[in-house]
């Protein structure tokens, strides 16, 4: 149904543009910040992760395409330590809103875990915000399970 492969150096730059900007909006919408802060979190974080605009060693962006070989989504992935053992980090999955509930959110995590198996790497981990109720429901159909939950309450 869906497959990766390796975003273009000319498809990078548009790619960051639209990860900080969705990032941005996802940390006022879903995390509650506001948003100049937001959006300097997110431009902070893009530039530790993308040095001179190139993927810091570890990390792959991958276009997900559908079986006509249509861009669809993203796929941005790294190898990280986590709590000393070696997991296949989900830092995005981008599927293009006019494509979404066809499946290729599903078919872009089992091609993750696909990724991870042939690093050899045999687990996968990821942030997903607590509003993202279809995300949620999605990793949970997959096996994936909640390990923390952040909460919190503005009282102004």
């Amino acid at each position: 149904m869906a497959r990766l492969r390796p975003l273009r150096d000319d498809e990078l730059p548009a790619f960051l543009a639209d990860s900080e900007r969705r990032y941005a909006e996802d940390l006022v919408a879903q995390a509650g910040l506001r948003a100049e802060p937001a959006r300097e979190k997110a431009r902070r974080d893009h530039a530790e992760l993308f040095p001179a605009g190139a993927p810091a060693d570890g990390q792959a962006v991958y276009a997900v395409e559908d079986e006509d070989g249509t861009r669809v989504g993203e796929l941005w992935v790294a190898e990280r330590e986590i709590h000393g053992r070696r997991s296949l980090w989900v830092y995005g999955v981008h599927v293009d809103p006019s494509r979404r509930g066809r499946g290729y959110g599903r078919a872009a995590m089992l091609l993750a875990e696909e990724e991870a198996r042939s690093r050899g790497v045999d687990r996968i981990d990821f942030n997903v915000f607590g509003r993202n109720h279809v995300a949620r429901e999605l990793y949970r159909s997959l096996g994936y399970e909640e390990l923390s939950v952040w909460m919190g309450k503005d009282l102004a």
